[in-house]
């Protein structure tokens, strides 16, 4: 690669990029004005903002104590409230309330009276449904309750309750206190009764708050009367024990000291963890996109992409100097972002004073922080330049390449949501910590956010910080040779942009069929396959936490194979595909790669599962009911024959069927070799969802394929699968049970109930697996990639008669 060509593509799109207005405007000026605008709005919106006034009506006020008073002649005393001010938010209207002759007749007094008139109608109605839900109980107390009227009466009360409900809403009223009769004397009552040591009946009618939890006003207003009548009845438990000479701590014999360590620096950074890793996000995300349609379907619109072409720059270097173009943008948008929130933030809490003491002093982070945002950044939106520029390189308009920013955006915010969350993180008490360092844009995030949570002593996090660099840099890496690919394909570059008739496609799919699938199909039965999955995954865990047996399980297990992988593969092929048998790869297995995928899986099988167990602190632990079905395949209360079929046999027809068969063939036609094989492998290990299983089954993925294309047949694939299921079904079912002793402890163990490979095993496994993929890979399968015979040596060999001879540099 020639550098001095990027360098000149790069200063050519930088230039071009700095004179666009529009891009100026939203990576420079528009981060520097917005959040001080908004800061501002927020300042005005307080300063103007009123709240209605909630209406409130009390029936029975003549009820209440007079000591301490809960109502004023304005309504609630406003010391019961946390804030005095929410007392003059809520309008009390009363049944005490006396008015003048002249009062008496305006426009409130008449809303008064009718919003009595309408309380003591649902006050009535709330007196019938509870001595009819008394009915109730007393019949279902009988001994033999006539079935009938317990129906009967159940009915009538959820047609009461609904009719209450329904003329509630129909009054003006956002809460209904109801005091019954002789409250207040009852209180005094039971006061009298403990003074003089006399034991009274303290179970008498209490109030009654009547609200409607789907209002937000009368909710708003619900929880502010609640606390209110909290602090006052506290108030009366407390004059209670003033009367008796006890203490005022005698109600309350536990109440808690808070005692609140943190400091003001720790409050700030605990903002600043939440706020800037969403904003590092979701603002590179962003500044990359617009300038890589701009530079991607912006080239295609102004036809000026021909012309860029025929410059001395490959087109590798082209795109290197888009991609950096990209990136300081990227970069230059999320680091002006950051600034601006910062400085904004903290002016705005100099501004508000003591009123947002919970923040601390909201000081900036160390530097040492600082510092790690701006490294961290750097991976972070080179992959999203890498990104965007390859889905800018595909759209075929700008106009359809802002259609591809939403479905990113969404992605990308799902997981900045995801890292928000308290119980995901990075640090050496958490046991996935490892497993979130190599997360793609996850492990950035929230390396990110445990360096501003740690800003004293950041020197634990340094070990996750190498695997988060250096797997955010190979996921950069992986979307630049896209966005490259996608560059030099000319099907893609100079592809034009044209309607979309849902009826013409459809008619196409069905008429103009090919003889193996198309990328796009294949994408599609892969996503069909996950949705799918994603649907059935409630009702299949819910299931299977209420199946009592075992052979419930393996019959829903076997269903969902078939239901939900093998059925949309199969019916995909035959309805969008001439070629049946290439697609899926019907063709005889040859004995030789038969014998070889019955042979490998024995070999690999022990390194697996070594494997998984030298791993096992990487990955975060199974959920109970992954672990209750993974135990099912040593429930030596189930059939052994019915176990295999339903964790070898299914899943190894199934999957290989929609894997190896369908997908692979899709992305095999419109790809490489190679990134083919990776495509499928990774869609077959992301279908197992568990990470454990992602891992195992992606790399077994890749060997799978490279029996499918050495071999031709799918027979072979379904083989290998079907062996290595078994073997782990054996392992787990019988393992645990065999005594090991005398020469063959060298080789197997039994600890802790499990079957242990010894490291001679491992050996001689490794080593036998080593040859046998170098002879995989070697193969020479006879067949081209699509599955059609090929003339190689040998065939031309048998044919002629004659020796075939080799033509390499020196000559024959």
């Amino acid at each position: 690669m020639n550098w001095f060509n990027v360098r000149l593509i790069f200063i050519r799109e930088l230039r071009d990029q700095l004179r666009d207005r529009r891009t100026l405007f939203m990576v420079a000026v528009l981060p520097m004005f917005l959040y001080p605008v908004l800061g501002v709005g927020m300042v005005h919106m307080t300063l103007l903002f009123s709240e209605q006034p909630r209406t409130v009506v009390v029936l029975g006020r003549a009820n209440l104590p007079e000591e301490p008073p809960l109502l004023d002649e304005n309504g609630f005393v406003s010391s019961w409230f946390v804030m005095s001010g929410q007392a003059a938010q809520l309008r009390v209207v009363d049944d005490q309330t006396t008015l003048t002759d002249a009062e008496s007749q305006t426009e409130s007094a008449r809303e008064a009276r009718e919003l009595i008139r309408s309380a003591r109608r649902v006050q009535k109605a709330l007196f019938e449904l509870r001595e009819l839900e008394q009915r109730l109980r007393s019949v279902l107390k009988l001994p033999n309750p006539d079935d009938g009227e317990v129906t009967k009466l159940v009915g009538e009360v959820a047609r009461r309750r609904s009719a209450i409900g329904r003329l509630f809403a129909k009054t003006a009223v956002q809460v209904l206190i109801i005091f019954p009769e002789g409250f207040g004397e009852n209180i005094e009552r039971v006061n009298r009764g403990i003074r003089d040591g006399k034991q009274s009946e303290a179970d008498y009618e209490r109030p009654v708050i009547v609200h409607n939890s789907a209002d937000d006003k009368s909710m708003i207003a619900y929880n502010r009367i609640t606390k209110a009548i909290t602090a006052w009845e506290e108030k009366i438990l407390i004059r209670r024990l003033k009367k008796l000479d006890l203490p005022k701590t005698l109600a309350t014999p536990v109440n808690p000291a808070s005692a609140d360590l943190a400091e003001d620096e720790q409050k700030a950074a605990n903002m600043w963890s939440k706020l800037f890793p969403a904003l590092l996000i979701i603002m590179a995300v962003t500044g990359a996109f617009y300038p890589a349609i701009d530079l991607g379907a912006g080239e295609k619109e102004r036809g000026t992409m021909e012309t860029l072409l025929i410059c001395p720059a490959s087109r590798r270097e082209i795109v290197v100097g888009k991609f950096l173009t990209v990136m300081v943008f990227s970069m230059s948008t999320a680091i002006l972002n950051l600034l601006s929130m910062g400085i904004t933030g903290r002016h705005m809490h100099s501004l508000a004073g003591g009123a947002l003491s919970n923040l601390g002093d909201l000081s900036l982070p160390t530097p040492t922080s600082l510092l790690w945002l701006v490294v961290l950044l750097v991976p972070l939106a080179a992959f999203f330049s890498a990104l965007c520029l390859a889905l800018a390189t595909f759209a075929r308009s700008i106009k359809e390449g802002q259609y591809y920013l939403t479905p990113l955006l969404m992605v990308t915010l799902g997981v900045t949501m995801f890292c928000l969350s308290p119980a995901i993180e990075i640090s050496p008490e958490s046991d996935s910590s490892w497993f979130y360092s190599v997360m793609p844009v996850m492990g950035v995030a929230l390396l990110l956010k445990a360096f501003l949570l740690s800003p004293v002593n950041p020197a634990e996090l340094y070990p996750y910080a190498i695997p988060v660099l250096v797997t955010s840099i190979g996921y950069s890496l992986l979307a630049l040779w896209w966005a490259i690919d996608q560059f030099s394909r000319e099907e893609i570059l100079f592809r034009e942009a044209d309607s979309f008739d849902l009826k013409l496609w459809i008619r196409h799919l069905l008429r103009d069929k090919d003889p193996t699938p198309s990328f796009t199909e294949a994408g599609f039965c892969f996503i069909l396959i996950m949705l799918l999955q994603f649907v059935a995954m409630k009702y299949l865990v819910n299931a299977i936490g209420g199946f009592g047996d075992g052979l419930a399980m393996m019959k829903l297990l076997i269903t969902q194979q078939v239901v939900i992988i093998f059925c949309p593969a199969m019916l995909m092929g035959i309805m969008l595909t001439t070629n049946f048998a290439q697609t899926f790869r019907l063709a005889r297995p040859r004995l030789g790669m038969l014998a070889l995928a019955v042979v490998l899986p024995c070999c690999l099988h022990p390194l697996s599962l070594e494997l998984q167990h030298r791993l096992s602190w990487f990955f975060p632990e199974l959920k109970p009911e992954i672990v209750e079905v993974m135990g099912a395949m040593s429930d030596t209360d189930q059939h052994l024959w019915l176990v295999l079929l339903a964790f070898a046999l299914a899943p190894a027809i199934c999957e290989e069927v929609a894997f190896r068969g369908f997908i692979f063939s899709g992305f095999r036609r419109s790809h490489k070799l190679w990134p083919a094989i990776i495509l499928s492998s990774l869609a077959f290990g992301i279908i197992h969802m568990v990470p454990q299983q992602v891992f195992n089954a992606g790399l077994l993925g890749i060997v799978l394929a490279l029996i499918l294309v050495r071999g031709g047949s799918l027979f072979c694939c379904i083989a290998f699968h079907f062996v290595f299921n078994a073997l782990a079904v054996l392992h787990g079912r019988f393992g645990g049970e065999t005594e090991i002793s005398g020469p063959l402890s060298w080789f197997v163990s039994n600890r802790d109930g499990q079957l242990t490979y010894e490291l001679p095993t491992l050996s001689i496994a490794a080593l036998v697996a080593s040859l046998l993929l170098v002879r995989l890979i070697r193969w020479d399968s006879g067949v081209s990639d699509d599955g059609q015979p090929v003339a190689t040596l040998s065939t031309l060999a048998s044919v002629t008669g004659e020796t075939p001879v080799r033509v390499g540099s020196d000559g024959p």
